[in-house]
């Protein structure tokens, strides 16, 4: 019967007969072990026959695997030979990004690799399985980062807002040529007494967004946009960031600090007000000039007038903090969709210029003040602190060394950072005189900030990638064969016209600043590589 059992030895008389002796038995032995599918070991040198549905399914599965021998033999010789399969091709995410290695589409895959001496997602790139290296490194990202899909999860409509003042006057803001999300506008206005009321004019969705909604749980679940060349991921839906963004020809929700200044810019007398601010331009960093930094000349242009009054202002400002501007070129991408996989503009942008230093320093201030409003009021908010060199966010005021403040609370991007939105609900209640939505010692609060940080940091990592990526899509498009660089220390030099750094295996010592002839080798797109030489000093 199945359930019977026998020892070998017995098996082998039965079918050798009585005579049957130890060549005849360890022949039996044998083709009872290498038969598992047929006979189960029960113990020492017994065994059982497999139950007939077992049998079934154990010759099923060798029948199984005998299948995909042959076909991981085929797709490893079609890859070989630089095809595709159409098996292969329908599991490319999973056997670039997230590989199964119990897979036979793998195994295939491995064991091509291994045969043609090269990296699997090489091997794929030669079959044209990468048609975009962007896409490669974007879908990384994609699926690391969003799992379930860039889309947003269905949400209610926005509530009806309430009822809010008109500001006076009129408000202008000051971006890059694509930035959609503005967060943030300016208005001057010139009072009786001769003083100025430079108006800093912020976002509101914290009116829309209140915490435990579903349009909170979206922006909570994704924490920050994702910002790279030539795209980005919005933190929240389109149809939000529209209702609230400071687009011109709109009146906009606002969280405003007014600061009123005398005519020389000296800071007076601050309020905060909810209001709706009448927005009438946009204006482009790179539509700008800097008159507004020299003297006042006949004919001007109204505007230029008025960031005049905003650039007195922030001169008293930044001296009052009494630290020092940072002179270093930062950088903008432009990518032009248009031609394929991409075209990219790289404009340097100086940091530390009156245009920038007039934007940023009016961020500073605005964060301090509410920052220290917050604190006034007892109410926690997630605030950034330095010290050591070490910047870090907390739910208390504290030193930020480098910006010498002892409150500096991110609350001037709430329709990009999680961080901002947070800090302006706490906001809102305290101008309100209510409760906050987050107390003290909230273990809500601590874990947005916890998740805050460590996505806010994934997400920074992400977009310097992807500026690498495009430095080295510059040097392959532009055919540079030889540039220059500077030498930061030892054998790492930074280039000239980009936010590229390498290494020299081959660079002498030489002192740091040292302008050096660089050559451009191998540029390796999937892996983001760079292979470069030394051709003497500049």
């Amino acid at each position: 019967s199945d359930e019977a059992e026998s020892d070998f030895a017995a098996l082998a008389r039965e079918y050798f007969g009585a005579q049957a002796g130890a060549p005849e038995q360890a022949a039996v032995a044998m083709l009872l072990h290498a038969s598992p599918q047929h006979f189960y070991k029960k113990g020492r040198g017994r065994y059982r026959k497999a139950p007939a549905d077992a049998l079934k399914a154990a010759l099923a599965s060798v029948e199984r695997k005998a299948r995909d021998a042959v076909r991981m033999q085929s797709w490893t010789s079609d890859l070989l030979a630089g095809r595709l399969p159409d098996e292969l091709a329908q599991k490319r995410e999973m056997l670039l990004y997230r590989p199964d290695k119990n897979s036979v589409e793998w195994k295939a895959l491995n064991a091509a690799s291994e045969a043609a001496r090269t990296s699997s997602v090489a091997l794929l790139a030669a079959c044209g399985a990468i048609p975009s290296t962007h896409d490669y490194h974007f879908d990384a990202f994609r699926i690391a980062a969003f799992p379930s899909g860039l889309g947003f999860p269905a949400h209610p409509a926005l509530p009806a807002m309430p009822a809010l003042a008109r500001a006076d006057g009129a408000a202008f803001s000051i971006d890059d040529a694509t930035t959609t999300e503005i967060d943030d506008a300016f208005s001057v206005a010139e009072l009786a007494n001769g003083h100025y009321e430079i108006g800093i004019h912020i976002a509101a969705p914290a009116l829309a967004i209140t915490p435990g909604s579903a349009l909170d749980a979206i922006a909570r679940a994704r924490l920050s946009t994702v910002y790279m060349p030539g795209r980005k991921i919005t933190m929240l839906p389109d149809e939000v960031i529209e209702a609230f963004t400071l687009a011109a020809g709109a009146e906009r929700a606002a969280l405003s600090l007014y600061v009123e200044s005398d005519a020389d810019g000296t800071p007076l007398a601050h309020r905060t007000a909810v209001n709706r601010v009448p927005v009438v331009e946009n204006l482009r960093l790179d539509a700008i000039d800097e008159a507004f930094a020299q003297p006042h000349v006949a004919g001007e242009a109204p505007r230029t007038t008025q960031m005049r009054s905003l650039w007195n202002l922030v001169q008293k400002l930044s001296a009052a903090r009494g630290r020092p501007g940072v002179d270093r070129v930062d950088y903008s991408f432009y990518v032009d969709w248009q031609q394929p996989d991409g075209h990219v503009r790289i404009a340097p942008r100086p940091r530390g210029s009156p245009l920038d230093k007039l934007v940023s320093e009016l961020m500073i201030h605005v964060n301090n003040t509410w920052g220290r409003l917050l604190a006034d009021a007892r109410i926690a908010g997630l605030y950034r602190v330095q010290s050591g060199g070490k910047v870090k966010m907390s739910v208390h005021p504290g030193e930020h060394q480098g910006l010498g403040l002892s409150h500096y609370l991110w609350s001037s991007s709430p329709l990009r950072r999680y961080s901002d939105l947070i800090n302006q609900q706490q906001l809102l209640a305290a101008i309100g005189g209510e409760r906050p939505p987050y107390a003290d010692n909230d273990a809500a609060l601590f874990a947005a900030l916890a998740d805050f940080e460590a996505t806010y940091s994934q997400y920074a990592e992400f977009q310097d990638r992807m500026e690498h990526y495009w430095c080295l899509r510059w040097l392959l498009q532009e055919n540079v064969v030889e540039t220059t660089a500077v030498v930061v220390r030892d054998n790492l030099v930074r280039f000239d016209r980009l936010p590229l750094w390498t290494r020299l295996s081959d660079l002498p010592t030489l002192s740091a600043d040292t302008p050096i002839r660089v050559g451009i080798g191998r540029i390796d797109l999937l892996a983001s590589t760079l292979e470069c030489r030394f051709l003497g000093t500049a």
